[in-house]
């Protein structure tokens, strides 16, 4: 008899708790990079930046392990926001432009002593709707900490080789500045 009191189910209290604990062990990244300096050179064309995928590898895919939320969404509003920093164009955003910059992401996690993050970005940049014009590979790697207990443990190397890695991808974009520049709108 349970006297007018209701009585949970101990399959409900193991599945909440489940419920709570995966919560608490989800690491969501935000990555907020900004560039050292504004661009000597800017290409007058707007730009549209297109981040279809970011593959997820490695550490936090194991059983038992924190999990990395990161989702490509992110890191195509960081490339946005740190290349409209940079005054590289002439506008940048995700709406339809002159040129589109697309960028297919990787990062793999690895654990030694310290974990190992590595970023790899395949870029493609020329004019909208046309095959691009130019390819682009940068690939960093960024050491972590030997826990991945809170959410800053993985934050900050990937905000580092996300960092690094919009600068090397926008140093080799500026290299090939006149591609880009004399291109018809």
């Amino acid at each position: 008899m349970n006297n007018g009191r209701r009585l949970f189910h101990p399959s409900c209290i193991l599945l909440s708790g489940l419920l709570l604990l995966s919560w608490g062990c989800v690491h969501r990244i935000h990555v907020t990079p900004a560039p050292p300096a504004v661009s000597p050179v800017a290409v007058g064309h707007s730009l549209q930046v297109i981040v279809p995928f970011l593959a997820l590898e490695g550490a936090d895919h194991r059983a038992g392990i924190t999990l990395l939320d990161w989702p490509a969404q992110d890191l195509q509003a960081a490339a946005i926001d740190y290349i409209q920093l940079h005054q590289s164009f002439a506008r940048v955003d995700d709406k339809p432009a002159d040129l589109v910059l697309t960028i297919k992401a990787w990062l793999t996690m690895r654990s030694r002593d310290n974990y190992r993050y590595r970023l790899r970005l395949e870029s493609a940049l020329g004019p909208a709707e046309k095959p691009p014009m130019k390819s682009y590979l940068v690939e960093k790697d960024a050491v972590g900490s030997s826990v991945r207990w809170v959410t800053a443990s993985d934050q900050a190397p990937i905000e580092e080789i996300v960092q690094a890695a919009l600068d090397d991808l926008l140093s080799q974009i500026e290299a090939d500045y006149l591609l880009y520049q004399n291109r018809p709108r």
